[in-house]
């Protein structure tokens, strides 16, 4: 039987040899915390490599996830479908096994991480989401909800300040199933921390009202057994195990930079094989140590016992068991159709003149009570940003039963607590802030891009129309930041009917996030028609058309629609013909096909003119060389909203201007 120090080294063997192969990647974490990883992964870690979607498995989040040959040597070992020659591949193109760990790539990976950070602070969505399920879902007979959350950090993890943020709120919510282990080697890629991070960790998260344990050496399996055990007991407190480790443990280069992010080159790599007394060829180990790894059986023997309980709670709760099954596989309800044509029925039939952000909190009102899975939330901003309805129920610490959370003033920490949330299943988060401000939660927004989240962000007072708060709080080049990244849905609707659609696209659209770009001013209302109404949902749409081939097509969004609609009918009260095309979606209206896009923009009419209240650079592949764009060139400034607009030329009489200027 091998010792549990040779099962580490075979961690740390496949992360030299991988890295080496690849002449790339960073050797010195996967060598300093593999022996951490043994002690959580073989030692009480619950998994079944065998079904690596086992819904009350336990999750494990890499949040230094430049330390990717950890966890795959992990994967690999314990027996997940994930063969020794993706590993040989690590870093190549098309293999399982990217520079840094990617969700699902390969099986067995719940987040991608590698912007440190993140990893941790979504842990604690992760762990909420279990606490919130089993309040929801676990009966007094059976307990079908039960797992842990367990994640790795670094040094630079907890320099971040996400990681604050988000940690602040693990405590105070009390989410006892979190288990965090900090790989504490006091080095980073500039070398020795102590000169930029000297405070005491421990201390702070003791005032985060976590439970500290240690320091321990992060190289003692019996001292990580006894402080794992430790965590697991106490329910009540989140846990941060503080690990003492020598990063690039066992070789040349071990308590230095030049271990972290460089492959340790032949003659080191030999050394420290040396020193592991590891002999094996590149890529092999013995059989023996597999066999010790193997987490298969245990697995499918811990998955066999949780479905005989689940069986009994189907029998005896039947109705409850067929929600929970569907809310974890990330469907909608049954009726769901029914609830999205209520919810735009309301909006067509009442036909209100409200600002988009009312707009959609009306819509909420709609979704909520209908919803369960849906859990909302403000970066302290609930009663302005308008994702607080009256179906809600505030989230309070050690009670778990509500749908709705104050994150406080934590835009950032807030999107990556939304982000465990739907990684780890159940629910469907939203949430609000001012669109200026989501540049401070972007990097989260961009990573659930990549990583395919179901999560809408509900991003308010989306112009100057903000007013009087001035730049600081006027959003200008944010909409176009977000329409540029890939695999995200902006929607800039003009009224109530498009809201309620942008909101049924954003809760129909699985594996894409969704943010919001929602008015504080009122904005009036369209009458449309039912094909109108139906095309709203393919992004962009001719809203108001002309009699004939049209000269002119006016092209806006969101608050600027009304100014569109109004020059166009003095135009074509003129004599000439003007089209407006309303696009509250580029990204879905891209993604039509070419004989809808020719339908709405035909290439013939070569005359445009888009409007938005925005950095204007976004609208020129819509206008092409012979149009234009009306936007905002500089940061706003302090004055009433309606004084803002006239100042920046968002009227009426200057769009007409302007589209008169193109048709000469």
């Amino acid at each position: 039987m091998p010792t549990r120090r040779q099962c580490a080294n075979a961690i740390r063997a496949l992360a030299i040899d991988a890295i080496e192969k690849s002449r790339s990647g960073h050797p010195g974490a996967p060598l300093g915390m593999a022996d951490m990883a043994e002690a959580l992964w073989r030692h009480g870690f619950k998994h079944n490599p065998a079904n690596p979607g086992w819904l009350d498995r336990d999750r494990f989040v890499l949040s230094n996830g430049h330390a990717s040959m950890l966890q795959y040597a992990v994967l690999h070992l314990t027996g997940y479908d994930f063969p020794i020659e993706e590993i040989k591949n690590f870093r190549q193109w098309g293999s399982q096994t990217p520079g840094h760990p990617e969700r699902g790539l390969p099986p067995g990976v719940e987040m991608t991480t590698g912007p440190l950070g993140q990893g941790i602070s979504s842990a604690v969505g992760m762990a909420l989401a279990e606490r919130m399920l089993a309040a929801q879902f676990n009966t007094p007979e059976q307990t079908v909800v039960d797992h842990r959350t367990y994640a790795f950090c670094g040094d630079g993890c907890l320099m971040e300040g996400v990681s604050h943020e988000a940690c602040s709120l693990a405590g105070t919510w009390g989410l006892g199933k979190l288990i965090v282990l900090y790989d504490s080697n006091g080095i980073s890629i500039d070398g020795k921390i102590d000169a930029w991070f000297s405070e005491d960790v421990g201390a702070r998260f003791r005032a985060y009202r976590w439970q500290v344990i240690g320091p321990i050496d992060g190289h003692d399996s019996e001292a990580l057994d006894k402080a794992l055990a430790e965590a697991r007991a106490d329910l009540s407190r989140p846990s941060l195990i503080i690990c003492h480790t020598h990063i690039g443990f066992g070789s040349p280069k071990a308590d230095s930079a030049a271990s972290h992010g460089s492959p340790l080159g032949e003659s080191a790599s030999d050394a420290t094989r040396r020193a592991l007394d590891w002999h094996e060829p590149p890529f092999e180990i013995p059989q023996d140590i597999y066999a010790a790894w193997d987490a298969r059986a245990a697995g499918q023997a811990a998955e066999a016992a949780w479905n005989e309980t689940f069986a009994a709670y189907r029998q005896a709760h039947p109705e409850l068991a067929a929600e929970f099954l569907r809310r974890m596989a990330g469907d909608l309800p049954a009726d769901w159709a029914a609830i999205a044509a209520g919810m735009l029925k309301e909006a067509v039939d009442k036909g209100e003149n409200v600002a988009t952000r009312v707009a959609s909190q009306k819509a909420l009102e709609h979704l909520v009570g209908n919803l369960p899975e849906l859990v909302g939330g403000a970066a302290d901003l609930s009663g302005s940003v308008g994702t607080l309805t009256t179906k809600s129920e505030h989230l309070k610490p050690g009670a778990y039963t509500g749908n709705y959370i104050s994150y406080g003033v934590r835009e950032f920490g807030m999107s990556t607590v939304m982000n465990g949330l739907a990684l780890h299943g159940g629910f469907i988060p939203y949430a609000g802030t001012f669109m200026a401000f989501s540049d401070q939660a972007k990097n989260a927004v961009r990573l659930a891009a990549i990583m395919g989240l179901r999560v809408v962000w509900a991003f308010t007072h989306d112009s100057i129309g903000v007013g009087e708060d001035g730049p600081t709080h006027q959003p200008v080049e944010q909409v176009s930041t977000l329409r540029l990244t890939p695999n995200l849905n902006l929607w800039r609707p003009c009224d109530t009917v498009e809201t309620a659609v942008a909101w049924q696209s954003a809760l129909e659209s699985r594996d894409t996030p969704t943010c919001l770009s929602l008015s504080r001013q009122k904005l009036p209302f369209f009458e449309r028609d039912s094909a109108r109404i139906a095309a709203i949902a393919r992004g962009g749409y001719v809203l108001r058309d002309c009699q004939g081939t049209p000269e002119i097509i006016l092209l806006a969004t969101g608050s600027e629609v009304a100014l569109a609609v109004e020059a166009a009918e003095q135009i074509n009260a003129g004599g000439r013909r003007a089209r407006v095309v309303s696009m509250p979606c580029a990204e879905i209206f891209d993604a039509q096909d070419a004989a809808w896009k020719e339908s709405v923009l035909p290439s013939a009419v070569r005359c445009r003119l888009a409007v938005e209240a925005a950095s204007p650079d976004y609208w020129h592949k819509y206008v092409g060389l012979d149009g234009a764009v009306l936007g905002i060139h500089s940061f706003g400034a302090s004055a009433p909203g309606s004084v803002m607009f006239e100042r920046f030329g968002f009227t009426t009489a200057n769009v007409l201007e302007k589209a008169r200027d193109l048709l000469k």
